[in-house]
């Protein structure tokens, strides 16, 4: 009977543990406002423009339990010459941050500190929207290069610079400025350690994104 007893006891606990340790994690889920898609448009740059690219943002957010929020893809488009008013830079269009991974952890505390040497993004913190490390430099597929089209402030590039394959919406033409999420590179230089501005792709294409080292992932924002 004691053995009984005992073994019931035992049992309740591992599942208070198990009720807990899923309530703690759901909850880290929810607080959640920075993540990396854990999978991109599958057209290369093609990604609907900024809308269709928020649109994924927030789908993939709201299948992870954070959907709560506003999400914003981290992307700029080119300069509008015709109207600059109209150009888009990435750093404007995130909110203020501070923004958290899956995990918990602080990436950056403010739009100032998201663009200093101080962030966070790195080899560990590079989680996806279900906490899921992504596949960095020296692993098998490596996807550390991320879709930006921004120089290292966040910016837009001049507008005869197509480095957002047509505003996110060629799967084909032009070039896309790429970042680094794991901050390695093949050189030590500060555009090879960038998270936002590392180097461009060869085209547009999917295939093109893979060949240097991405997979068409971006970084996601919570306003």
């Amino acid at each position: 009977m004691y053995k009984s007893v005992r073994l019931s006891m035992v049992a309740s606990a591992a599942v208070l543990a198990l009720g807990l340790g899923s309530s703690a994690q759901s909850q880290t889920v929810s607080d959640m406002s920075f993540f990396i898609t854990s999978v991109g448009s599958g057209k290369g740059g093609d990604l609907g423009g900024l809308e269709g690219a928020d649109r994924h943002c927030q789908q993939l957010a709201q299948a992870a339990g954070a959907g709560n929020k506003t999400w914003k893809a981290y992307l700029s488009t080119a300069t509008n010459a015709a109207n600059p008013s109209a150009t888009v830079n990435a750093r404007d269009r995130i909110g203020n941050g501070p923004w958290k991974n899956a995990k918990g952890v602080v990436i950056a505390t403010s739009v100032a500190d998201l663009h200093s040497d101080n962030n966070k993004i790195g080899r560990a913190t590079a989680l996806n929207e279900k906490g899921e490390p992504v596949k960095m430099r020296g692993e098998t597929p490596n996807q550390h290069d991320m879709l930006t089209g921004s120089d290292l402030e966040g910016k837009a590039f001049a507008g005869n610079l197509n480095l957002t394959c047509n505003n996110w919406t060629s799967g084909n033409f032009g070039k896309a400025m790429l970042g680094h999420v794991d901050r390695e590179g093949i050189a030590d230089t500060v555009f090879q350690k960038s998270w936002v501005s590392s180097h461009q792709s060869r085209d547009c294409t999917q295939p093109g994104l893979v060949a240097t080292g991405g997979a068409g992932l971006f970084y996601c924002f919570a306003q």
